[in-house]
């Protein structure tokens, strides 16, 4: 019964150390942590919801985004 809260609040402190700080949203990771431990479930869930950026943008520009995209290296096939 008491097992799920905490296994899952073990597993967003540990998410949230090993996340960079430009990837955290909202709060502080300090904040996370804290969060996550004071409100069990809710803090871990949140966490898991809207604590951090989970996908890359992909990258801005017009190059080509393969080798198969690439006019130069077609060239030299």
């Amino acid at each position: 019964m008491y097992v799920l809260p905490i296994a899952l609040a073990i597993y967003a402190i540990a998410d949230i150390s090993r996340t960079d700080e430009t990837q955290i949203k909202h709060l502080p990771k300090w904040g996370w942590i804290l969060l996550s431990i004071l409100v069990l479930p809710i803090g871990a869930i949140a966490w898991l919801i809207a604590g951090k950026t989970r996908y890359r943008r992909p990258p801005k520009g017009n190059g080509p985004k393969g080798p198969d995209d690439d006019p130069d290296f077609l060239r030299g096939l």
